[in-house]
């Protein structure tokens, strides 16, 4: 059996990942997938000139996997990938790919989602963005945590507003 988990610092191929997926299971009739990129400019105004992310290894696989464990605990799904990269990414990089496939739809959007929020809040990945003011370590968002509520999970990774 293909890895489902793979933490690198090389791009991967979107199709040739989404490719394998598919032909691993004759049963398969939809595939869904995220891939997330580098953006330049955040919501704030701030230009990013570069990503990097850390992680554990050894630790970061185990806890991806046990998120598609807990995925394919909720839906009827009949695989899963996800390519996270780490070192130092340029904006418009791909980092992620979380990849999912079914015998229907729904149930592939539905994992596919799960996954990707799950594994923004609760992977031990560290992020850093260099910016023209320079770099700093990215807080966890509580729209992210947010996020997860509506899975049924708690997770309590950003940190409250001042005076909040």
């Amino acid at each position: 059996m293909a890895a489902r988990v793979t933490i690198q610092p090389n791009d991967f191929d979107v199709s040739a990942e989404l490719g394998a997926l598919r032909r691993s299971d004759g049963r398969v009739g939809a595939v869904c997938c995220f891939v997330g990129t580098v953006r330049d400019v955040y919501p704030d105004g701030a230009r990013v000139q570069q990503l990097e992310l850390e992680h554990y290894p050894g630790m970061t696989e185990r806890a991806i996997e046990a998120m598609i464990e807990q995925a394919e605990a909720r839906f009827d799904m009949l695989g899963a990938r996800v390519v996270h990269r780490v070192g130092v990414l340029q904006p418009c990089d791909q980092i992620v790919l979380v990849a999912v496939t079914s015998a229907h739809r729904g149930q592939s959007f539905l994992a596919c989602e799960f996954l990707m929020d799950y594994l923004k809040t609760q992977a031990p990945f560290w992020k850093k963005e260099t910016t023209p003011k320079g770099a700093h370590w990215v807080d966890a968002r509580a729209s992210d945590d947010d996020a997860l509520v509506r899975w049924g999970i708690q997770a309590g990774n950003a940190s409250p507003l001042p005076g909040a």
